[in-house]
């Protein structure tokens, strides 16, 4: 079975590889017959989400971390498609440490692409960026080509530095880069994130909720497999040097009615909501996008279109996450 046009061989590397997005990326990878290479410092994925092609012979898996060159380059030797998902995705932290982002995210990015440089014979590399690089959006849906690009957290300004990191150096030493700015990826093995929060949130305390802003944040959500899918068929069909995506869904979804799905779907009744208030007109916090929606038609003109849609892929995480972390 052929994976967006690669072949038994194709060298993949994964950064990141042990983590939500990128342990299912692997799955469709290695089911596909592919020869995969991840790298991880499992600071934020873990090993049980690709335990199951620890033996296989077509995967190797490197415990490393992107801030050390040494270990990224035995993960760039040899690997001619790159898929970059290594970052620390906490939008929050950012306010408070910017440090980490700046760290985990820009430097990071900058490392691999050095080892990409020296150690490297690449042919295409695929980035997740983020819906933030927009900021607050002016124009919603938001197409790729908006301007001027304004990231009000440090999260995508890291972002947004990457890329700009990225396509200088596809330009300059000869390999193709599709950047995917991405909308709220959710799905199972997810363990970060508004669903997720609320449902511990709910563990602890079934009676009350708190929910950061004042719940009318409004942002579009897209299920793991749709991301997936758009994924191959990037690869397939990318044709210019530096190339840029919008991933998300065809309409949004507000806070408030994520926590009632939640609720809903925990069997919970009763459950008072306690809204924070937030800063910045209700926002969740310093530098949360209120309201994001991504205009996703470069990407449907390709053939692609999301299978869910907001709400209910949302319902769905919710489901999946709950069994997935239901205590005995």
């Amino acid at each position: 079975m052929r994976w967006g046009g690669l072949d038994g061989e194709d060298r993949i590397l994964v950064t990141g590889g042990a983590g939500f997005i990128g342990s299912h990326l692997i799955d469709a990878l290695m089911n596909s017959g592919l020869n995969v290479r991840v790298i991880d410092n499992l600071s934020g994925g873990s090993i049980d989400n690709i335990k199951r092609w620890m033996n296989d012979p077509s995967f190797e898996f490197f415990r490393g971390d992107m801030l050390r060159m040494e270990d990224l380059h035995m993960a760039v030797k040899d690997s001619n498609v790159i898929f970059h998902l290594a970052a620390n995705p906490e939008v929050k932290i950012g306010a408070s440490n910017p440090n980490v982002h700046f760290e985990q995210n820009v430097l990071a990015t900058y490392n691999l692409l050095e080892s990409m440089r020296l150690y490297g014979s690449p042919e295409l590399l695929v980035f997740t960026s983020s819906s933030t690089v927009y900021g607050d959006a002016a124009e919603i849906p938001t197409p790729e080509d908006y301007a001027p690009l304004k990231p009000i957290s440090i999260y995508g300004a890291s972002k947004l530095a990457s890329e700009a990191l990225i396509c200088s150096y596809a330009y300059n030493y000869g390999f193709k880069a599709v950047i995917c700015r991405l909308a709220n990826i959710i799905g199972p093995r997810s363990r970060h994130g508004v669903i997720f929060d609320f449902i511990e949130k709910l563990r602890r305390n079934p009676r009350e909720l708190e929910i950061l802003g004042d719940g009318k944040q409004r942002k579009s959500y897209l299920y793991i497999d749709d991301l997936i899918l758009a994924f191959s068929m990037l690869v397939e069909k990318c044709e210019d040097k530096v190339e840029f995506f919008n991933i998300g869904s065809e309409d949004w979804i507000e806070v408030w009615r994520i926590a009632e799905i939640v609720v809903e779907e925990m069997g919970l009744t009763n459950v008072s909501y306690h809204f924070t208030g937030g800063v910045d007109g209700g926002r969740g916090w310093r530098g949360d996008v209120k309201y994001m929606r991504l205009s996703i038609e470069r990407l449907k003109s390709l053939g692609w279109r999301p299978k869910l849609n907001s709400e209910e892929a949302v319902r769905r995480t919710a489901k999946e996450i709950i069994k997935e972390t239901c205590k005995d």
